[in-house]
C-alpha cells in the first residue's frame, strides 16, 4: 500500500513517468482490462460500509442510504455496462473507403492513449472518481486520481481501494491540498478528466493548454426545473424534492430553480412542504436521512445567500425544521421570485436552496433559460409530447431528464457531459471508451493500385484523373 501521508509536488513528475513507463512496457489487453474492473468491482462491493464511513466522516453526516445509492449502486452499474460491452467496443471497425479508393480498404481501431488524469470533487467523491477512472482502464490506460482534498477520508479510502484491487502499477492516487490539484491539472497527461465548478474549470483548461492535453471537463451551472401546465403538481414536487434534496442539494445536476406556471406557484409551494415533512418530519425528527453541508465554507456561502435575499426582500420559506449551524444543518429553504440580480440567482448553488419563479407563457421560460449559460442538465415535466419536443428543439443543455430529476446520469449507456459553460466532452459508458482512446484510421493498400499511376507525367493517366475527379 502507498504511504497515507499526502503528496508532494516533486512526487507528481515521477509517478506520471512511473504509471506511463508501464504503460509502454505492458499495454492492457482485452483479459488485464477485464480483470482490473472485475477485481475493482469486487473490492469496492465489500466495502461500501467502509466506503459510506468515509464519506460521512467527511460530511459530518451524510445518508448512508444516499452514499450506497450515489457513490456505490453507480459506479458498480457503470463497471457492469464497461465489462458487458468492452469486447464489442475494442474491435476494429471497418468503414468504406468509396469506389475512387477500392479495392483498397479501411478500419477504424481504437487505441489506448497512455496515462489519464481524474479530478475528483468532494460532492459525491468516490462515483466522481472511479467511474472515469474504471472508463480509463476499459480503454487500456493507466490512470492518476488526485481525490478533492475537501474530502481526505474519502480520499484514502480510495488510496486503499486502488492499491487493493488494481496495484500502484497501473493507478496511483495523488493526494493534498490546492497546490497539489493546481500541479497536477499541469502534468503532461494523454487525457484529463475535471469534474467541479466553472470558474476551477478555467484553470483547469488553462493549466492544460501548456501540454495541449486533451479535456473533458464535467462543469456545473444552474439546472433548470421546468413544469409545464398540463403537469400535476404534486408529482412534480416529489420528484423535484427528491433531485434536489438528496446529498443536501450539493450535486451537479440537482435543480437549480424552478419554472412554473403563475396561478400553480403557491400549489408547488404547499406540494414541496408536504413532502419534505413527509420525509424529514416537521422538525427534522429524520435527520439521519438528511445529509449536512460539507463544511464551513460552503455553510457560509449558502447563508450568505441567504441573508441576501432578506436584504433584498425576497420571500423564504423554511420547508420544515432550523438551521444548526454546528452540525452544518440547513433545511429546505424556498426563495420566491428571485431577481436575476439576487445572489442565488447568480452562481451554482450547490446546496438545499431552491428558487422558484412563475412564468406567464412557455416560451417566456424557454427565453428565460436561453438567456443564461447553457445548464448541465434540463428538466422538463408534461405529459405532452409536443410540448416536450418542442421545449428540447428550443433549448441546448448537457443531458435531460424528462419528467423527473437526475436519472440521466445513471444510465450507463448515455454519454454524460456538458456544453459551453457547463463542460466540454462527455464520458460514462461507450462515450468515455471513446473519449480515452484514439480512434485511429488506418487505410490498407492493395498490392495493385490506381494511385500507382497518378504520378508525373500525368498525361499518361490523363483517363484516370478524368475518371476521378467528376
Amino acid at each position: 500500500m502507498e504511504n497515507s501521508a499526502d503528496t508532494t509536488i516533486a512526487d507528481l513528475a515521477p509517478t506520471l513517468h512511473r504509471l506511463r513507463s508501464n504503460w509502454q512496457a505492458h499495454k492492457p489487453d482485452y483479459a488485464q482490462r477485464m480483470d482490473d474492473l472485475g477485481r475493482l468491482r469486487h473490492a469496492l462491493k465489500l466495502r461500501l460500509d467502509e466506503m459510506a464511513d468515509a464519506i460521512a466522516r467527511d460530511f459530518g453526516h451524510r445518508a448512508k442510504t444516499e452514499t450506497r445509492i450515489a457513490d456505490g449502486m453507480t459506479v458498480l452499474n457503470d463497471i457492469d455496462h464497461l465489462r458487458k460491452h468492452l469486447r464489442g467496443w475494442m474491435k476494429p471497425q471497418r468503414v468504406g473507403v468509396g469506389w475512387r479508393f477500392l479495392p483498397g480498404r479501411a478500419q477504424v481501431r481504437p487505441q489506448p492513449l497512455g496515462v489519464v488524469g481524474v479530478i475528483a470533487p468532494w460532492n459525491y467523491p468516490v462515483n466522481l472518481a472511479l467511474i472515469p477512472l474504471a472508463t480509463a482502464l476499459a480503454a487500456g490506460n493507466h490512470a492518476y486520481l488526485k481525490p478533492s482534498e475537501h474530502t481526505p477520508h474519502s480520499a484514502q479510502f480510495l488510496r486503499s481501494l486502488l492499491n487493493e484491487a488494481i496495484g500502484p502499477g497501473r493507478v496511483a492516487v495523488a493526494t493534498g491540498g490546492a497546490d497539489i490539484g493546481a500541479a497536477f491539472a499541469g502534468l503532461p497527461f494523454d487525457h484529463l478528466v475535471f469534474t467541479g465548478s466553472t470558474a476551477v474549470g478555467r484553470k483547469v483548461m488553462a493549466a492544460a493548454a501548456a501540454n495541449l492535453t486533451p479535456l473533458t471537463l464535467e462543469l456545473g451551472g444552474k439546472s433548470p426545473a421546468l413544469i409545464a401546465d398540463d403537469y400535476p403538481i404534486a408529482q412534480a414536487a416529489a420528484r423535484i424534492a427528491t433531485g434536489k434534496w438528496f446529498n443536501g442539494g450539493q450535486t451537479c445536476i440537482a435543480p437549480d430553480y424552478v419554472l412554473v406556471p403563475k396561478g400553480k406557484r403557491d400549489a408547488l409551494v404547499k406540494a414541496l412542504r408536504e413532502e419534505i415533512i413527509a420525509r424529514y418530519g416537521e422538525q427534522f425528527t429524520n435527520v439521519a436521512d438528511y445529509t449536512r453541508i460539507i463544511n464551513d465554507g460552503q455553510y457560509a456561502r449558502l447563508k450568505g445567500y441567504l441573508d441576501d435575499a432578506k436584504t433584498r426582500g425576497i420571500e423564504r420559506i423554511t420547508l420544515a425544521g432550523h438551521a444548526d449551524p454546528v452540525q452544518r444543518l440547513l433545511p429546505p429553504t424556498l426563495l420566491l421570485e428571485p431577481g436575476d440580480d439576487a445572489l442565488v440567482m447568480q452562481d451554482e448553488i450547490f446546496g438545499p436552496l431552491l428558487p422558484i419563479k412563475s412564468y406567464s407563457h412557455l416560451d417566456e421560460a424557454i427565453a428565460y433559460i436561453n438567456a443564461h449559460p447553457r445548464p448541465l442538465a434540463l428538466y422538463p415535466f408534461s405529459h405532452d409530447r409536443g410540448v416536450i419536443e418542442h421545449i428540447l428543439h428550443h433549448t441546448l443543455s448537457g443531458g435531460v431528464s424528462v419528467n423527473d430529476t437526475l436519472f440521466h446520469f445513471a444510465i450507463g449507456s448515455l454519454p454524460f457531459g456538458g456544453v459551453g459553460a457547463s463542460g466540454m466532452g462527455a464520458y460514462h459508458g461507450r462515450a468515455g471508451f471513446d473519449a480515452m482512446s484514439k480512434q485511429l484510421p488506418v487505410f490498407w493498400q492493395t498490392r495493385r493500385s490506381g494511385g500507382d499511376l497518378l504520378r508525373p507525367p500525368y498525361s499518361k493517366a490523363k483517363w484516370l484523373i478524368d475518371l476521378i475527379v467528376r
